[in-house]
């Protein structure tokens, strides 16, 4: 009988997604509209995602645009940016909200890059606590007899083969987001 890896798939798979996810928000000079992922809006009464009330799109390499479908949140959306505090110049004209990308300095690209590997590192302290559920697991179905020992070690190296996958893949990710800071 060999080892059910399916949940462990399935939470590595969660795991490159949420690092994807944090590493989209690390900012670097190119504009980007997932930075502006996390922002709400006061729209009608409610707190609403901007993504929910406006249109976001890459104008080109620095400014993004903001196109609200309701031109009355123009201001709560140039207010909600400014709040956010991202390190975003935003301006309104009569077509929405532009936002830009600052040049990025030596320093803050240093900064930067130190964000990022602090959330690839911690991506990778969830997959090591994933993996020895997996590897705690595979060693008392063995010492309950319901797997042999050679199909213990088997399921070790199987499970080894997902862990440097998932490490490799967050190597590539690290890797892009220095090229991206880099300039």
């Amino acid at each position: 009988m060999s080892y059910d890896f399916k949940p462990f798939d399935k939470k590595i798979k969660e795991i490159e997604e949420r690092a994807a996810k944090e590493l989209s928000g690390v900012r670097t000079g190119r504009a980007t509209p997932a930075i502006l992922d996390g922002i709400a809006v006061e729209s009608y009464g409610t707190r609403m995602p901007l993504s929910q009330v406006a249109n976001i799109s890459t104008e080109d390499a620095r400014t993004l645009r903001v196109a609200p479908w309701d031109m009355a949140n123009a201001k709560e959306i140039e207010k909600a940016i400014t709040l956010a505090n991202l390190g975003l110049s935003v301006g309104m004209d009569e077509r929405g909200v532009r936002v830009f990308f600052p040049e990025l300095t030596a320093d803050r690209r240093v900064q930067l890059l130190k964000l990022a590997k602090e959330k690839i590192e911690e991506m990778r302290t969830h997959l090591r606590v994933a993996r020895d559920e997996v590897w705690s697991d595979i060693q008392k179905q063995e010492k309950d007899g319901k797997m042999p020992e050679d199909d213990k070690f088997r399921a070790k190296d199987e499970m080894q083969k997902r862990v440097d996958a998932a490490n490799k893949s967050f190597d590539d990710a690290l890797a892009r987001k220095e090229k991206e800071i880099a300039g």
